[in-house]
């Protein structure tokens, strides 16, 4: 017998006992399902959540905060357009799209004018 025979009987199974019914079709499919639930819950959900909170961060992101990006660059926000943010940072500014601020590290508290 080749590789390739053996590989295709183990394959294939035990065969049925006379007069023995073969299982039925979903109990092959219930340890399928099982890995997907248990994927979802480690791997996608708490990348959606992480995703979530980067968003509400981003939208609550005003002048004055300190933020980091995700390249490393610490700096005071100036202005904050639609999509991009203006960083001040040691005596350069930058304009950086808001999606790379990896997190604020200081707030500034709400003033009222």
């Amino acid at each position: 017998m080749t590789i390739y025979t053996c590989c295709t009987v183990l394959a294939l199974g035990a065969p049925a006992q006379p007069g023995q019914e073969p299982p039925p079709v979903w109990t092959s499919l219930v340890p399928l399902v099982l890995i997907g639930v248990v994927f979802y819950f480690i791997l996608f959900r708490p990348q959606q959540k992480r995703t979530r909170q980067h968003a509400e961060m981003l939208k609550t992101l005003k002048r004055g905060d300190r933020v980091v990006t995700s390249g490393g660059v610490m700096g005071l926000v100036e202005t904050v357009k639609d999509r991009t943010v203006i960083v001040k940072s040691e005596g350069s500014k930058l304009e950086i799209l808001k999606s790379a601020v990896a997190e604020i590290t200081e707030r500034t508290e709400a003033r009222e004018s």
